[in-house]
C-alpha cells in the first residue's frame, strides 16, 4: 500500500498523525510527509494542525464536498422551511449545503430580498430576477464556504434580518454549535439582529457536539427537522424549549 493511502486510512479510522513520526516511519523528510497531508486535506480527508493533521469528521468537510450529500432529504427540508416565508421579508441564508437547497424553492413574486455570506448561494440565487440579493462580503473560509470574518461581522450588525436560516454543524438539547470559531462567531452576531431564526437540521447532526457554541435551543424560533428522525432524538430538544418543524417525506 502506497504511503498516502496508509496515511489516509489511519485517519479514516479516527487517529491523529505526526509528521516527525511518519516521517521515521517511512524513512522520508518530513516534507514529503507535509505534502502528503497537505494532498490528503485538498481532499476533505483530514484536518491540518501544526506538526500533523486530525481526522476529519463531517462537520469539517468543505463545503463544496457537502454540496450533492443527502440532497433528497435537504430537499425536503428545505420545503418545508420555505413555506414560512412572507412576502417582503429580508431573509438571511447562513452559509450551508442545506441552506443552498432552500434557494430552489424561495416564493416566487412576494418582493423578497436575500442576504447571505455564501458564494454558491449567492450565485444561485443570481439566477432569479424577481430576488434581490445583498452579498456579504470579506475573507472567503473554504471549509465554511462564505465569508465570516471580521468585515462580514461587521456588515450585518448593520441590519434588521426579519428571517434568518442558520446554519449548525451539531444540535443537541445543550444548544447548536459550531466547528470553526470565527463562522460561531458570525451566527451569534446573526442571530442578534435577526427577528426569525430557523435551523434546518439533518438527522445526521441531531445529538452531536462541536468545540463552538453558538446558542441555546430556547434562542432558536423554529428547528425543521427530517419526519423520521428518531424520537429519542427529539425529545431533549423537545424538553430544552425547541419549536419544532417536520417535513414531509422526501420526494
Amino acid at each position: 500500500m502506497a504511503r498516502r493511502d496508509v496515511i489516509a486510512d489511519r485517519l479514516a479510522q479516527g487517529q491523529s498523525v505526526v509528521a516527525a513520526a511518519l516521517a521515521d516511519e517511512f524513512s522520508v523528510s518530513e516534507d514529503a510527509i507535509r505534502r502528503d497531508l497537505r494532498a490528503l486535506a485538498a481532499e476533505g480527508r483530514c484536518r491540518r494542525v501544526y506538526g500533523g493533521a486530525l481526522p476529519i469528521t463531517s462537520g469539517w468537510l468543505p463545503m463544496a464536498a457537502r454540496i450533492g450529500e443527502g440532497r433528497e432529504r435537504k430537499q425536503a427540508l428545505a420545503r418545508a422551511a420555505a413555506a414560512t416565508i412572507k412576502p417582503g421579508e429580508l431573509i438571511f441564508l447562513d452559509s450551508g449545503s442545506t441552506n443552498l437547497a432552500l434557494t430552489e424553492y424561495l416564493p416566487e413574486d412576494t418582493e423578497l430580498t436575500v442576504a447571505t455570506n455564501s458564494i454558491d448561494i449567492a450565485s444561485a440565487v443570481l439566477q432569479r430576477q424577481d430576488l434581490r440579493l445583498i452579498m456579504i462580503g470579506g475573507a472567503v473560509n473554504t471549509m465554511v464556504g462564505g465569508c465570516v470574518d471580521a468585515d462580514a461581522v461587521l456588515a450585518i450588525t448593520r441590519m434588521n434580518i426579519d428571517r434568518l436560516f442558520l446554519g449548525a454543524c451539531a444540535v443537541a438539547a445543550n444548544g447548536i454549535s459550531a466547528f470553526d470559531l470565527s463562522d460561531a462567531c458570525f451566527k451569534r452576531t446573526l442571530l442578534s439582529v435577526s427577528r426569525e431564526s430557523l435551523v434546518l437540521v439533518t438527522t445526521d447532526k441531531l445529538d452531536q457536539r462541536a468545540p463552538h457554541r453558538i446558542a441555546a435551543i430556547r434562542d432558536i424560533s423554529c428547528f425543521v427537522i427530517e419526519r423520521d428522525a428518531p424520537a429519542a432524538q427529539l425529545a431533549p430538544l423537545a424538553k430544552a424549549g425547541a419549536s419544532i418543524l417536520k417535513a414531509d417525506p422526501p420526494v
